[in-house]
């Protein structure tokens, strides 16, 4: 009762709320794989701009990230601290270099205070 017409006239009729949840369920399966995918695209070209802080930028790939995470596409801390200091301008070449030449590895909370400073 509470579904639009024009979504309820595309799901075939059924007898049983069980059968027709199942129904729905895979109809909106295809859609978690395009939004997977434009949020992948999202995480792979998003670049910083001045025109917001880093700490935004950081919360913008991180909340990507967690998107992908409920859509059972893992997006690993040390993966994500890559991509995150790949989507910095290249006047940021020597803080990579230099965190590429360390030992210890950064998770995304220590990058952000890294970068802040």
């Amino acid at each position: 009762m509470t579904i639009v017409s024009n979504i309820k006239t595309t799901n075939p009729q059924t007898e049983s709320v069980k059968k027709y949840l199942m129904l729905v369920k895979e109809c909106f399966r295809s859609t978690d794989k395009s939004l997977a995918s434009i949020l992948m695209a999202q995480l792979t070209i998003i670049k910083y701009h001045r025109s917001r802080g880093t700490q935004e930028h950081i919360i913008e790939m991180t909340n990507i990230a967690t998107r992908l995470k409920t859509l059972e596409m893992m997006v690993y801390d040390l993966f994500l601290v890559q991509f995150i200091l790949n989507s910095r301008p290249s006047n940021y070449g020597s803080f990579q270099i230099n965190y590429n030449t360390i030992k210890e590895k950064w998770d995304v909370n220590e990058l952000a205070s890294k970068l802040i400073q």
